[in-house]
């Protein structure tokens, strides 16, 4: 008997979801990168539309928010409308943007642009884990997933390499004008592999739209721009931690109105009575966070101690990407035999433990083939946490709250990215301060963009103080992993009221 368009996947892995899949990871891929591909081309952006470095720093800024804000809205999108339909709508704003990008002429309109291409991957990032959720059985979702985050692991570590390489070889336009045609290719798989699942009429909460959107906002910005604002006035009295604490309790009313709410609220908060999915949560941003932060002094330690340039530096990290994305996939197939916990505990220890080595092994002399080497351990670690750990978050989800829950893993990464940089800027501040001596900093660099010989060990040990805060994030999310459950032991989330019909 011939399966419908329509029909889920039963015992066996509908034949779909493998294409499915990989139309997928295309578009995934690329919102990933564009989060990071700016770093390496911040100062040829600078020259290029004759701004500042505040202003460029907005081109990374706005694209951040954009795509962190509505993760918790779109998610429910994809419910409503089908996770076709909004991957596809996401997809092709994704790629329209990503041309104004390279065609902007002053700063401002790269920034637009940059917010548009930040909505569109708003759109995208929740239906990759709802499809791969709906269309593919607990015995064969650690595979999909496996391949979904390897994705995601190496595309932010990628980033950086692959905007210096774009940068040297063509310019800084082609970081965006290189999504084009990726984009329209992506377009034409998802049209033709993604099936068209059930989608189920929710009602549309527009008081917890507001809410969430606002209080998510607030508090993204004020982590984000902290640095920026030297941590004060914003505008007129508004001051940074003022906006935080706006934010903190904007998004607290949120929740409080989620569990009020006489519609179908936004949010159903029996996601976060579930134990394995809050776990998951905190592990995932646990990882999103160093990941995110530790590249930061990393890069500056080989750019400004040993003057490599943005590509050479990027290089040193391509064994762990290159790693992780090997053993990624293995590890997901793992998942059919053995519980995620066993893969994502150990995993959690292995990245601490190598990016501890890492973080001491940053001293003017060290060899920077053995830097690299020892990546190999971060990355290993890596690729043992992504896929246990969405598949963790995932699996005791009920149909009805799959777009909702993911909306909430997609937010929990992005926000913890925006956050783990934030952090990581003040504390190489600090370090900075303490370990060289007064007035020494950006002005004494060389010609060259090289640090004076005398301050190098200073500096290099500020990084490596700095890169113990995700090395102890990481040891928190372990403690996380501990206490997973294997899934399907709990229950799943109540489903919304909801009515099936087809996307």
């Amino acid at each position: 008997m011939t399966r419908s368009r329509t029909e889920p996947p039963g015992t066996g892995t509908d034949p779909r979801a493998w294409h499915a899949l990989w139309a997928l990871v295309i578009g995934f891929f690329m919102i990933l990168v564009d989060a990071t591909i700016v770093s390496t081309a911040i100062p040829a952006i600078t020259s290029g539309l004759h701004t500042d470095i505040s202003g460029v720093l907005w081109v990374t800024s706005g694209y951040l928010l954009a795509y962190a804000v509505p993760l918790l809205v779109t998610g429910r999108l994809g419910d409503r409308f089908g996770p076709r339909t909004v991957y596809l709508w996401g997809l092709a704003v994704f790629t329209g943007a990503s041309l104004w990008c390279g065609l902007a002429q002053d700063v401002t309109g790269l920034v637009a642009a940059r917010v548009v291409q930040g909505l569109g991957a708003a759109l995208m990032s929740p239906q990759t884990m709802t499809v791969i959720t709906r269309m593919f059985p607990a015995r064969t979702r650690g595979s999909a997933l496996g391949i979904w985050g390897a994705t995601a692991g190496v595309a932010t570590l990628v980033g950086p390499l692959l905007g210096g390489l774009l940068v040297d070889l063509a310019g800084w336009r082609w970081i965006f004008w290189a999504n084009v045609p990726v984009g329209i290719f992506a377009l034409w798989r998802a049209a033709v592999h993604l099936p068209r699942l059930p989608s189920r009429s929710h009602s549309f909460d527009v008081l917890g739209v507001l809410l969430s959107g606002l209080g998510l906002f607030l508090m993204v910005f004020g982590i984000q721009e902290g640095q920026t604002y030297h941590w004060s006035t914003v505008w007129g009295p508004v001051t940074i931690p003022m906006v935080i604490g706006a934010g903190a309790v904007v998004f607290a009313a949120f929740l409080v109105w989620q569990r009020v709410t006489p519609a179908e609220p936004l949010l159903p908060l029996s996601l976060l009575r579930q134990r394995n999915f809050t776990l998951a949560n905190a592990a995932t941003a646990a990882v999103s966070l160093t990941v995110n932060s530790m590249i930061i002094p990393a890069m500056l330690y080989l750019q400004v101690v040993r003057g490599l340039d943005p590509t050479a530096a990027a290089l040193s990290y391509a064994p762990m990407s290159l790693l992780s994305a090997v053993l990624a996939p293995v590890v997901g197939r793992a998942l059919a035999r053995v519980s995620p916990r066993s893969l994502a505990l150990p995993g959690m220890l292995v990245m601490a433990a190598g990016l501890a080595a890492h973080a001491w092994s940053l001293r003017p002399g060290t060899p920077v083939w053995l830097l690299a080497a020892l990546t190999l351990v971060i990355g290993l670690g890596s690729a043992m946490i992504w896929s246990p750990v969405s598949l963790t978050a995932t699996t005791d989800l009920a149909p009805d709250v799959v777009g909702a829950g993911s909306g909430v893993f997609n937010a929990t990464r992005q926000v913890a990215a925006a956050v783990g940089s934030a952090m990581m800027a003040v504390l190489m501040q600090a370090q900075l301060a303490a370990k060289l001596p007064a007035g020494a900093g950006s002005a004494e660099l060389g010609a060259a963009g090289r640090l004076p010989e005398e301050l190098r060990p200073g500096f290099a040990l500020a990084m490596t103080h700095s890169l113990m805060l995700p090395v102890v994030v990481l040891l928190l999310g372990a403690v996380a992993t501990a206490f997973f459950r294997p899934p399907g032991s709990g229950r799943s989330a109540a489903p919304a009221p909801a009515t099936t019909g087809t996307e």
